[in-house]
């Protein structure tokens, strides 16, 4: 080592007088350099059309267009751009290429609502939709919202809000017209299934509250816990309310998943992991490759009565991953109607300035591998609501009185006749039978009764029709039916 040392030293002493002759030198190369450099920098900047290069990054060829139309609209564009609005463009430009309903660009304040919808509670009508070929399509109203209670359906087309066409629109741009604060009216004109006519609806938005589970206790020791959605706090919300159900001597369960549009995919696997057994699939991920993930239930606490689940068009989603998890992993009976059918897993990523965009990562298969995308999950028992529960909304805005023929007359004689109430012949031709059937019911609730529909009647009946579909509701009938049959 000493010998290494004073090696390097000679070498230094060596060098010395060829450094000092040449520093001299070395300095007006240096300048010369500085100078040159700089008077092609200036050169090109005055008298150049060729763009710059940033030194260090990787060029990225694939992006050469995209720059090219930036600069040339920016040069020469007729009016001065927003530089925002054209990146966000472009941005969005790229994601609805994808051709994917589920996957969207969002600006910040986009993004801000957004988060809203799966973390707390938020104020609109309470809808959740997507795009498809165009159109802004219903996928299900939450259960209890004014979405719900002004007869918004799975399936229902959204064609304008207040009297904007929404289609071609992203399912954000539509959401951000369709929210607003509470106790504000929004009006949509919406296509309903099998109709030819649109129907205007108004809205009053609302909160949307952030309680995503609701329990009671039927008879005979059935509790039914209603699922809204799967968001941040649900699996907290469904442990405290089975808890309070065993409480109360719980014996068998019915879940109720209906008209629940999803939401995040790790609380449908905490939830499903109550019911799966250890070491069950609950589901499996696939990415584009074919690669497959497959998650499976890991121990801890398990519900251990017999169980059925409800589900219908409006179950989409993280309703369906539970629904197929119980169903094939644990034996659970689903019963009602066909859910909704998206199989596809989305993520969400944030930039630097609060937007946001949610993109599809992978499919998602069912513990036997199906992918269930557009063809939804078939219940084992179905169960029908009663046929006034499909009745179209009616326009309380609009007068219905005798002489009058359409099909909205035809709707409320349906209604009238679905409260017990007898209109007549129901033809949608407004007589005097239909007259005095809503005179009777006018009276019957303290309303002037001047035998028109219009406003606050139209109103009351339609909330009076869905009082009834609650006391009768056919499917939860049917899923108590089945646990029954599970119990002997």
């Amino acid at each position: 080592m000493e010998n290494e040392k004073k090696e390097v030293e000679s070498a230094q002493e060596n060098h010395s007088g060829f450094i000092k002759m040449r520093k001299f030198s070395f300095v007006m190369l240096m300048f010369f350099l500085v100078f040159a450099t700089a008077g092609i920098t200036t050169f090109a900047l005055a008298f150049g059309d060729e763009k710059a290069v940033n030194v260090g990054v990787p060029e990225r060829t694939e992006f050469k267009k995209l720059y090219d139309t930036y600069d040339e609209l920016k040069k020469d564009y007729y009016k001065d751009i927003d530089q925002d609005k054209l990146v966000n463009g472009a941005i969005n430009g790229m994601i609805e290429s994808l051709d994917d309903p589920y996957s969207d660009y969002m600006t910040k304040e986009e993004a801000e609502k957004f988060h809203e919808s799966i973390s707390s509670s938020f104020q609109g009508i309470g809808a959740e939709i997507q795009e498809k070929d165009g159109n802004i399509v219903v996928v299900s109203p939450i259960k209890g919202s004014p979405a719900e209670k002004a007869g918004i359906k799975p399936n229902d087309i959204i064609l304008a809000v207040d009297g904007k066409s929404i289609h071609g629109m992203s399912a954000t741009d539509a959401v951000m017209l369709i929210r607003g604060k509470k106790g504000t009216d929004v009006t949509l004109s919406v296509q309903k299934a099998g109709s030819d006519e649109p129907t205007e609806i108004k809205i009053t938005r609302d909160d949307i509250p952030l309680n995503t589970v609701n329990a009671e206790m039927m008879d005979n020791g059935i509790a039914k816990v209603q699922i809204t959605s799967f968001s941040e706090n649900t699996y907290k919300e469904l442990q405290d309310a089975l808890a309070d159900m065993e409480k109360q001597g719980m014996k068998g369960l019915v879940i109720d998943l209906r008209q629940n549009p999803g939401g995040l995919l790790d609380q449908a696997i905490k939830i499903s992991n109550l019911f799966v057994p250890e070491g069950k699939l609950i589901l499996q991920v696939e990415d584009r490759n074919g690669k497959r993930e497959k998650i499976a239930a890991e121990g801890g606490k398990k519900i251990d009565v017999p169980v059925s689940v409800l589900i219908d068009g409006g179950s989409a989603s993280a309703s369906e991953i539970f629904a197929a998890a119980v169903s094939q992993s644990a034996n659970i009976p689903l019963v009602g109607e066909k859910s909704f059918g998206k199989g596809t897993v989305q993520t969400a990523s944030d930039f630097n300035d609060g937007s946001n965009i949610k993109f599809t990562t992978a499919k998602w298969l069912t513990p036997n591998g199906d992918w269930i995308h557009t063809k939804g999950i078939m219940p084992d028992v179905e169960a029908k609501l009663p046929d006034y529960a499909n009745l179209p909304y009616l326009n309380p805005d609009k007068e219905l009185k005798k002489e009058m023929v359409s099909s909205e007359v035809k709707a409320a004689e349906e209604m009238l006749k679905a409260i017990g109430l007898d209109p007549g012949k129901v033809d949608g031709y407004f007589d005097e039978n239909t007259e005095n059937a809503v005179k009777k019911f006018q009276e019957n609730n303290k309303l002037s009764a001047d035998g028109v529909l219009k406003g606050e009647s139209t109103m009351d009946l339609m909330e009076k029709v869905r009082e009834k579909i609650l006391q009768n509701d056919t499917q939860v009938k049917k899923a108590v039916e089945v646990l029954q049959k599970e119990k002997k």
